[in-house]
């Protein structure tokens, strides 16, 4: 089955238009309440949201769904995707669902749904009750339509959580820390947190207005945080994204530390303490091929997926993996969560700060990247990557770099896009094959 409203993280789009309109989200609430009705027990969802102007009108619009199926609610306010996994599972709910775009702009949104267990929802899941979307629902009689309540202690509950990822010995006292919180949906939690355990803590993007949320902060905008590092001196700086699965760090000097090194530093540490599943980390096709090296030289492997942090767990469950994630930042600790938590990754690499005794830029140095090269190249239709002359590119390009780096072509799965990434030892030749591939590309085109 063709899917028109689920892709690879749930369901996202511009606000009314397409797909992101209120009447979706009630037909979602509808149909999502309906497929998780199982037994006689009265049924629950939990709802959090991040911090953008629609969340108010997605919020309202998915609570008509699930009451008017006889689904009991409780609202949770602005609380980081993580958090809701965790408070699904943990108030014993049927399902949970995010309403967040990520680190999308204000004018997008997307709904994301969460099992009982707190884990994202499987394809067949998905499928299913993208299925139910286009079938009339039977309501729930008059007397049995659900409840909505909001929780108020539901920041307290997450900030407890996540300061429980460490031993109760470990205290940030002495670091000067800048959080940057994108305007989004952990702009009160983590620098609670963060204070909490003792830290300085110096907060940027924790004033949103509905409209600024990832705009011009967050992970994917490090200029303020790198400016604000510098001016006041700070021992690291922590960005999250508009939802706070994700993160990126910048060290002490106001160098850019991705998800890559990230990974290496948590997985080793891990390992010298006895304590890493799986006997190596869980990442994607786009992790720099230093990360693979660095990991076998300590004996480790690298496992590599598709691109998406759903695929990235889905290999971790089935292989005992505990530490997994991208090189955009998500991290997934699964002795800590279910999901994506920039807040739990970011108090790991703090913890190893603390005890390491080095400035971060040495920290979190773990490997010299491979130099790597990403292009994308847009086409008006057909399947350029059927074409002989793009089949011969690149399979010219794997000889050139058999031994010695990776190449990775991957259409996009949203947009006319074919994505082609290589690295290599040798930074012209990393150039010089994925040029050589695009060009060809774009004549099939």
């Amino acid at each position: 089955m063709a899917r028109k409203f689920f892709g690879t993280d749930g369901i996202r789009g511009r606000t009314n238009a397409g797909v992101m309109t209120a009447a979706t989200a009630m037909k979602v609430g509808q149909a999502a309440g309906t497929y998780f009705q199982r037994g006689d027990h009265r049924h629950r969802v939990v709802i959090g949201k991040d911090t953008r102007l629609s969340g108010y009108m997605m919020e309202s619009a998915m609570v008509a769904g699930f009451t008017s199926v006889g689904m009991d609610v409780v609202l949770l306010g602005p609380m980081p995707t993580p958090a809701v996994a965790m408070l699904t599972r943990s108030m014993r709910a049927d399902l949970g669902v995010m309403i967040s775009a990520s680190h999308n702009p204000f004018e997008d949104n997307g709904i994301k749904l969460f099992g009982p267990d707190g884990f994202k929802l499987s394809d067949d899941a998905e499928l299913a009750i993208e299925a139910m979307l286009a079938q009339d629902l039977p309501l729930a009689d008059a007397t049995q339509v659900g409840r909505a309540r909001r929780i108020e202690d539901a920041r307290g509950r997450y900030i407890h959580a996540v300061k429980t990822s460490l031993p109760d010995n470990v205290r940030l006292d002495g670091l000067r820390i800048v959080i940057d919180c994108a305007n989004g949906a952990a702009y009160h939690v983590t620098p609670s947190a963060l204070w909490e355990l003792g830290a300085e803590v110096i907060a940027i993007g924790v004033e949103p207005n509905g409209k600024n949320i990832n705009a011009g902060v967050g992970s994917t905008h490090l200029d303020a945080i790198k400016a604000k590092v510098r001016e006041t001196r700070a021992d690291i700086g922590i960005a999250l994204d508009g939802d706070a699965d994700r993160l990126i760090v910048v060290d002490e000097k106001s160098q850019t530390v991705d998800g890559d090194q990230i990974m290496a530093l948590i997985g080793t540490q891990l390992a010298a303490r006895g304590e890493l599943r799986g006997g190596g980390v869980v990442a994607t096709v786009m992790s720099n091929l230093g990360l693979e090296r660095c990991l076998n030289g300590q004996g480790l492997t690298l496992e590599r997926t598709s691109v998406g942090d759903r695929y990235v767990l889905e290999r971790m469950r089935s292989g005992g993996f505990n530490v997994g994630g991208e090189q955009s930042g998500h991290m997934i600790l699964t002795d800590h969560a279910t999901t994506g938590d920039g807040t739990v990754a970011a108090l790991q690499v703090l913890s190893a700060l603390v005890a390491g005794g080095k400035p971060a830029s040495e920290l979190l140095h773990q490997f010299d990247p491979v130099p790597q090269l990403l292009k994308n190249v847009r086409f008006a239709g057909g399947k350029p990557l059927d074409d002989k002359t793009v089949k011969e590119a690149i399979a010219d390009a794997e000889s050139r770099l058999a031994g010695k780096g990776r190449l990775v072509i991957r259409p996009s799965g949203t947009e006319p896009v074919i994505r082609v990434m290589a690295e290599g030892d040798d930074a012209g030749e990393v150039e010089a094959v994925v040029d050589q591939i695009c060009n060809a590309v774009r004549k099939a085109a």
